[in-house]
């Protein structure tokens, strides 16, 4: 499977060379454009413990329902390419009524092309007050459409209100400052040298004390650390490892994460470990001190 961006290439040429068929088919759409989205976007769409087809509500089905925790945590509704969501309020509304009548929080509402993330209910609001994410793959960057459908990963949609909230509160910030005439690579390099102590495990010596250790993983995540070491990033990475992990690889490393626990290892023992783990799982390890 390629990356969420190699996708959203591939249904952009699906859509403009078979748009008759998305415009009059829902369930062509479901399968060639949805269905491949949310695989990328990391959930088992043929699993019914992830994904449940035809969810059933008191207003009717929602086409699925998206699985956490047992419990639904967001439906999702298709329509064909011909239904114009962003200016027609119907669909939106009627995937509203799913949720509120479920108690499902938010909903999402997509013709293939433009897709829409709704926060179903909230006191004294309007219907539009509650989009928290709109998503236009034909007419907008391909970069800020990859970043939005990647809020919607089964890694990052538990916090999916709370990160648009704040990538509108960045997209403001930025371009309040562009209208006031800062060059967009000046605003660029600031936000970099934000984390001037931000050190990758290669360029670490090993007397270094870190307060917080981040690991780039489909992106930068901050890991809290029980202790400002060496040694409690290195358990900080484990337990990582250990929630994103299933079966024997979960027990093994959780058997490591014990045994390490209880020994000292010297620092450049440390490093060797951290690189050996960047290495075999495809991850970048950094701190910040």
């Amino acid at each position: 499977m390629g990356t969420l961006e190699d996708i959203v290439r591939e249904v952009l040429l699906k859509i403009h060379t078979h748009r008759d068929l998305y415009a009059r088919n829902e369930e062509a759409v479901k399968q060639h454009i949805i269905g491949p989205i949310f695989r990328t976007l990391g959930w088992e769409w043929d699993n019914p413990f992830e994904v449940r087809p035809e969810e059933k509500t008191e207003d009717g089905r929602a086409d699925y329902g998206l699985i956490l925790d047992g419990k639904v945590f967001a439906y999702v509704e298709a329509k064909n390419l011909r239904v114009n969501i962003a200016k027609n309020e119907k669909p939106l509304r009627q995937l509203g009524r799913y949720c509120f009548n479920a108690g499902v929080k938010y909903g999402i509402l997509t013709n293939g092309a433009f897709w829409i993330v709704l926060k179903a209910f909230e006191e004294n609001s309007r219907l539009s007050d509650r989009i928290l994410l709109k998503i236009d793959l034909e007419n907008e960057p391909l970069e800020k459409s990859v970043f939005k459908l990647s809020l919607l990963s089964k890694d990052k949609i538990r916090e999916v209100e709370r990160l648009s909230s704040l990538l509108r509160a960045f997209e403001l910030s930025f371009n309040g400052l562009r209208r006031e005439d800062f060059d967009e690579d000046i605003l660029i390099s600031y936000l970099r040298a934000g984390r001037s102590n931000f050190i990758s495990v290669d360029r670490l010596t090993g007397i270094e004390t870190p307060k917080t250790a981040y690991v780039n993983d489909n992106g930068w995540k901050a890991i809290p650390l029980s202790e400002q070491s060496l040694h409690g990033v290195l358990l900080a990475v484990l337990l990582y490892l250990y929630t994103k992990k299933e079966g024997a690889e979960k027990r093994e490393i959780k058997q490591v994460y014990e045994h390490l626990g209880r020994i000292q290892l010297e620092p450049s023992k440390i490093l060797s470990l951290l690189k050996v783990i960047e290495e075999e799982e495809g991850i970048n390890i950094a701190v910040e001190l």
